[in-house]
């Protein structure tokens, strides 16, 4: 090949490339071949039947230890209680009961994973992409992966292993239900929280100081967080922030104009001062947000909306429940004062407090209960 041949210019190609190496031409492809899947190389257990029936002991081996370590959670709960103060029983209960779970959990997935190595079908195969548009025919296709799939994996066939593993998947939830079940308060749950600290002629105390209000201190526009005046003589280890999760008020002073008191409610404001528990009656956050021009009450976590001069009836939000509300009063000092407890159960709605009201509170009527709940 002369020089000038070699200086003229290449029309480029799609099907080829010309590559020169050394003066000497070179073609080469652009495209390769499919090399395929690689032979099959058959699993131990698809050639010896006794290394298959010992492959599925093995995987039921793995499903009954799950078992074993569901139940075992459960009495590591119950055997190793723990002791309020002793911070020994808590990391024997941790450590016992997360060893256990963990035990039940990782069976499962080593018993699944040397099932699906060693007994499901091992075939290689290729799926061709195609379009996602259901048509009966792919629902019919549908349905024969799943029987496939069925056939491959010895679901059906494989009674033994599905058993276990059925086992196994039904108790790893019960050390679950254990665990959260005993988050409830052992009582009544509406009982729990249908009786809070006020009692009539208990004083209105500030938040975390204890130290009572009088009438002449709240101003309009104002908000106060308030405490029973006889909480700071219970101890933290006595149950201080329990009592007053449930006692936590906020007080308000709206001009007496303003206030659209409901018939046989008149008397539980004092001269434009009210007092609403603190508590969202959504899922139970700190309502400690106060707007003076509308007199609202603002839930920050999911902006639940309270109108202070209407008995804290919901305005905006996700809450179906007005703030329960105090009924107060000054005693002979000029110191704001409980008449008597809330009339019903502060916090969450939820369903079991409907129809609730306490004999010993003021009756409230069916229809607000019904709107209540």
């Amino acid at each position: 090949m002369s020089a000038e041949d070699q200086s003229a210019p290449h029309e480029p190609s799609t099907e080829s490339v010309v590559v020169y190496d050394r003066g000497a031409a070179i073609e080469q492809s652009d495209a390769f071949e499919n090399p395929g899947l690689p032979p099959h190389r058959p699993r131990q257990t698809d050639l010896h039947p006794h290394k298959e029936r010992r492959a599925e002991r093995q995987v039921v081996g793995w499903f009954l230890v799950s078992m074993i370590g569901s139940v075992l959670a459960i009495v590591a709960y119950i055997a190793l209680p723990i002791t309020p103060g002793d911070m020994a029983s808590v990391r024997m209960n941790n450590l016992f009961l997360g060893l256990a779970i963990a035990l039940a959990l990782l069976s499962i997935g080593i018993g699944g994973m040397h099932w699906a190595r060693q007994l499901m079908s091992g075939h290689e195969v290729v799926e061709e992409r195609h379009h996602t548009r259901g048509s009966v025919a792919s629902r019919e296709r549908s349905v024969e992966i799943f029987r496939l799939g069925d056939e491959e994996s010895g679901f059906s066939r494989r009674t033994l292993i599905r058993n276990t593993l059925i086992g196994a998947v039904a108790l790893v939830p019960l050390p679950a239900i254990v665990l959260f079940r005993d988050l409830a308060p052992a009582e009544d749950a509406v009982e729990a929280i249908a009786h809070t600290m006020w009692e009539p002629g208990m004083r209105l105390a500030l938040d975390p100081s204890g130290t009572p209000i009088k009438a002449t201190d709240v101003t309009i526009g104002s908000a106060f967080h308030v405490i029973p005046e006889d909480l700071k003589g219970i101890g933290h280890n006595e149950g201080y922030l329990d009592q007053k999760a449930l006692a936590a008020v906020l007080l308000v002073r709206v001009p007496t104009d303003r206030l659209k008191e409901a018939p046989g409610r008149e008397g539980w404001s004092y001269d434009g001062i009210v007092a609403y528990s603190k508590i969202c009656t959504h899922v139970g956050c700190p309502v400690a947000l106060y707007e003076q021009q509308t007199h609202h009450l603002l839930c920050p976590c999911h902006q639940s909306t309270f109108d202070v001069t209407e008995h804290a009836k919901v305005v905006f939000g996700p809450a179906k429940r007005p703030l329960p509300q105090l009924p107060i009063t000054v005693d002979s000092e000029g110191y704001l004062v409980a008449q008597r407890d809330f009339t019903e159960p502060i916090g969450a709605s939820f369903f079991e407090r409907l129809h609730h009201v306490d004999p010993e509170h003021v009756q409230v009527s069916a229809p607000e209960m019904e709107t209540r709940a």
